[in-house]
């Protein structure tokens, strides 16, 4: 055996010594970035201040809340927090997440956990959600989409979780057409958009009041999202540890948020 030949024989071995305790190290750490937290961030556009949390439906716990297994309604952040310890979890970011009637049933589609709570509208009526096109921000088994809520009745994706609400935000990367640039309906407003990846998800809570048309234009030229959902304006809560929040009010409906284990670092 030369001595080059040696070397790589030796070399071989080494890294097969190795393998095992590196592979080892990876099972540890891979868990770790699965279930990382997510990521809140100011920012801004045209002179108006929002609050971003991304998220990853292939890597966190997307989920919506509405009522517990007795059909109680969950109403806020806490509750759900605290329905989650029996799981050994704990609520790691959460929005409202939908429109609701007066008695916080959800207004439209709604799906939870694969059961679901209220059908699907594809007519125009009053209000946000009534003004079409409006949509569907749909959670499937580690993916996301917001559909145009016709397209969806059309064809059903898989949805482990599904909200619908309205109007949308931006279609196939353009703006609703019924936005106007200087209308003076302001709110401090949420909502979700998609990432082309179908994997990273948006949430959105503006910190000024902003109209639809202002709002709508951060999603397409900021965070670059071909479709975004409008949540709702006025009731507009965020529950973000990492950034020490936790707005309070009265009950809201539908919630969207992620879990995550409650003895995360």
């Amino acid at each position: 055996m030369n001595s080059d030949f040696g070397a790589l024989v030796g070399g071989l071995r080494a890294a097969a010594w190795l393998r095992a305790p590196v592979l080892a190290l990876l099972s540890l750490l891979l868990p770790l970035a699965a279930a990382a937290a997510p990521e809140c961030r100011q920012m801004s556009h045209a002179g108006d201040a929002y609050t971003v949390c991304t998220l990853r439906a292939d890597r966190d716990d997307i989920r919506l809340w509405h009522s517990d297994p007795d059909d109680r309604l969950y109403g806020g952040f806490t509750a759900i927090d605290s329905a989650l310890g029996a799981e050994g979890k704990r609520l790691a970011f959460a929005m409202n997440g939908g429109m609701y009637h007066e008695d916080r049933r959800p207004v439209g589609l709604y799906l939870e956990n694969g059961k679901q709570r209220g059908p699907l509208v594809t007519s125009d009526g009053p209000g946000n959600f009534g003004l079409l096109p409006n949509g569907v921000f749909c959670i499937g088994d580690g993916t996301a989409a917001v559909i145009e809520s016709r397209r969806y009745a059309e064809s059903p994706p898989k949805c482990r979780y599904a909200t619908q609400s309205g109007p949308m935000l931006v279609i196939d990367g353009k703006l609703h057409p019924r936005f106007l640039v200087h209308s003076d309906s302001r709110y401090i407003r949420n909502g979700v958009g998609v990432a082309p990846d179908g994997v990273t998800v948006h949430f959105v809570i503006s910190e000024n009041r902003v109209n639809f048309h202002s709002f709508g234009s951060f999603f397409r030229d900021v965070l670059k999202t071909p479709n975004a959902l409008y949540f709702d304006g006025k009731v507009s809560r965020l529950y973000a540890p990492s950034l020490g929040r936790s707005d309070a009010g009265f009950p809201l409906g539908p919630i969207v948020g992620a879990a995550e284990p409650a003895d995360q670092m």
